[in-house]
């Protein structure tokens, strides 16, 4: 899937909108940012289009505000680490569409960048209002995608304003893009998918779509008890979607008539309850007290895990193994990240809480893709059109 980026056209003193997606965790404290990797993963686009003498608006949304002004979730700090990262002024609006902005936005010089305000203060945007996307595709010449991310939304910022824009991929989209598709297309093997998480539910599609693309398929994370009361076993309290038991079987059955491997673990960390302190106990499988929960995988499982995926060239990972908000419990998907860190394989994590482990744990730079995208990379992976995808032109 080759997708026109910034390199194909002429940015030279065209106004050119960027959709980023700078929707970064936010300490709940000091409300600083704990994690600016979204901010760092789309500097390359920015910068080309800096050094290219563009002059660059950037939008994009932050938090949940349900389309009204929140002043904790204002772009402004999110504009000042950005302008530390990329060593440049970056200016900032009260507001993203209107007579203000677009004074703001004539008076722009070749090389200058400004933030609009959080596109999700507008009911508008989540809408796909057109008179909306029109408003803000008032400000720019060009628009620039480069928010993969966020890209499984069917919003203004992202959908809408492709019909009042001549469009492209940005270069983070781009790389995306790019990783995703070996993976479903053209992936050396064996290749693996070790999926985590708490719900089967979330991951059906795709566990049924890597099944016909994997040598291998491993399953840890809450969605586990399901598969494991599906196979009979007992799970205690643990979280088990009673209406997706059967299709668990069924997939358990696929995965047979498919001739791949699908890794349940053999042993799991138990507690009476969730949260920090609690008592653990590891046990079997097959030996799970009635009145406890399942928090994590055993060293047992870890083990398994780590010795099937040696045998692989390539392997994706998405979901935690346990219930990582709780560092007690997030020792098996710390030691399979450690893991993957020194594998001597093609290594892509897909995004969500499996990606914040990774930079958390400072490892980002021994994967070979870490990406942005939880939720856009689940769709992609599970051969789900993207929208934000779907509107961007082809490069002939």
């Amino acid at each position: 899937m080759e997708k026109k980026t910034v390199e194909d056209i002429e940015v030279k003193g065209k106004r050119v909108l960027v959709r980023v997606d700078f929707n970064v965790p936010l300490d709940a404290d000091t409300d600083a940012i704990s994690n600016d990797s979204r901010i760092q993963a789309s500097l390359p686009t920015i910068k080309y289009l800096v050094d290219h003498k563009a002059k660059v608006i950037l939008c994009s949304h932050l938090g949940r505000p349900k389309g009204r002004v929140v002043e904790g979730l204002r772009m402004a700090p999110i504009a000042q680490r950005l302008s530390q990262l990329i060593g440049l002024p970056v200016s900032t609006m009260p507001g993203c569409i209107g007579q203000e902005v677009e004074r703001k936005v004539k008076a722009l010089r070749e090389g200058d960048i400004l933030f609009l305000e959080n596109v999700r203060f507008h009911p508008e945007e989540e809408a796909n209002e057109l008179h909306f996307a029109q408003e803000l595709a008032k400000l720019a010449d060009v628009y620039v995608n480069d928010a993969f991310s966020a890209s499984h939304r069917a919003h203004a910022s992202i959908v809408g304003i492709v019909k009042y824009l001549p469009a492209v991929a940005g270069f983070l989209m781009e790389k995306e893009l790019e990783t995703m598709s070996r993976l479903l297309n053209n992936t050396e093997h064996p290749f693996a998918c070790m999926v985590g998480g708490a719900k089967v539910s979330d991951k059906i599609c795709l566990v049924q779509n890597m099944l016909k693309k994997v040598d291998f398929l491993l399953v840890g994370g809450g969605m586990a008890a399901t598969f494991l009361k599906a196979q009979g076993c007992e799970v205690g309290h643990s979280l088990v979607e009673e209406d997706k038991v059967s299709l668990a079987k069924d997939l358990l059955r696929e995965a047979e008539e498919w001739k791949v491997p699908l890794l349940l673990p053999t042993d799991v960390v138990m507690a009476e309850e969730i949260k920090a302190g609690a008592k653990t106990l590891v046990v079997s499988t097959k030996n799970i007290p009635p009145n406890s929960y399942i928090v994590d995988i055993g060293p047992q499982t870890i083990e398994l895990f780590c010795t099937e995926l040696k045998k692989c060239h390539t392997i994706m990972w998405n979901g935690p193994l346990g219930i990582c908000e709780i560092p007690q419990f997030a020792q098996g998907t710390k030691s399979l990240v450690t893991f993957l860190a020194a594998v001597n394989a093609t290594t892509v994590i897909g995004g969500g809480s499996t990606s914040e482990t990774v930079q958390e744990m400072g490892l980002v730079d021994k994967m070979t893709h870490v990406s942005t995208g939880g939720g856009a990379s689940l769709r992609f992976l599970e051969g789900t059109a993207l929208p934000g995808v779907e509107v961007l032109p082809d490069r002939e």
